[in-house]
């Protein structure tokens, strides 16, 4: 990932850490040490007042923890940095990260999840209906155009697992079809639907994106915070900026919404216990 090149909005950037810390304290604080027996060294790991050595059952499960969280904390320094190097203040606590619950209808009673089992459900560059040129390719993907490439090029080196032409089925539509990003975000445990509008100059393409409009909203999604649209023509550069901004904006959108979803529930909650109307 290279991070330090990439614009990482604000938000995104305190859920982010916000994120790593969490994971972090629900891990156990686990050390390693090395202990000479009979001549050899022999690798230990220290949970608490325990130790366990490695090849054991609790030592290797014990130590995989470790790896993790070695992992994590390494996330964590990177991340900090960035935010360090931009801002005075501690990152706000109020971008918290929680499952987002948004779903999506692939028929009329048949809401599913947008989270992480949806999203490997997906199948990745699933569209085979058109060629594709051959000057477009990154990680042995063929992208349809310059900007989608950079698209994938941003998602990878934000470290945003995504998918690319994935078959989706939307309530109201007879056929599948093909979102050309869907990024998954594990902060929230949410994925987003990302369509890029290329030859943004041109009144028919509009009228395509316009019935691309009207298929995500029947299908339940909320534009610019289920759906993201991005567009680009021949004549200018993709700005991964803009796009950060917009990104940063629909996931911002959706924990703010978790907030208010949570808040109504405990208002509720708090009713029904009381005998009162919320």
């Amino acid at each position: 990932m290279e991070l330090f090149n990439t614009y990482i909005p604000r938000e995104y950037l305190a859920l982010k850490i916000n994120y790593l810390k969490q994971q972090l304290e629900q891990l156990p604080v686990v050390k390693t040490c090395t202990h000479v027996v009979d001549g050899q060294h022999v690798a230990r790991v220290i949970v608490g007042s325990h130790r366990y050595n490695l090849g054991t059952h609790y030592g290797d499960e014990y130590y995989d923890i470790w790896k993790t969280r070695d992992t994590l904390t390494r996330e964590l320094n990177v991340y900090q940095a960035i935010w360090d190097s931009n801002f005075k203040s501690d990152p706000p606590k109020d971008c918290d990260p929680h499952p987002a619950n948004r779903v999506v209808y692939v028929d009329t009673n048949k809401p599913v999840f947008m989270n992480k089992a949806y999203f490997d459900s997906l199948e990745n560059d699933a569209n085979t209906s058109f060629p594709k040129p051959e000057n477009y390719e990154f990680n042995g993907i063929k992208y349809r155009s310059a900007a989608e490439r950079e698209i994938a090029i941003f998602y990878t080196e934000s470290g945003i697992p995504f998918k690319y032409e994935p078959k989706v089925f939307l309530k109201g539509m007879a056929k599948a079809t093909f979102p050309d990003f869907v990024p998954y975000f594990e902060e929230i445990d949410n994925c987003k639907f990302h369509e890029h509008f290329g030859m943004s100059d041109y009144s028919d393409y509009y009228k395509t994106s316009k019935i691309k409009f009207s298929n995500f909203a029947n299908a339940g999604l909320v534009q610019d915070l289920d759906v993201i649209f991005t567009t680009s023509n021949d004549d200018t550069t993709f700005d991964p900026r803009h796009f950060s901004a917009k990104l940063n904006a629909a996931i911002y959108g959706t924990v703010v919404i978790n907030k208010q979803v949570a808040k109504e529930r405990d208002t509720a909650g708090t009713a029904s216990k009381t005998g009162t109307a919320a």
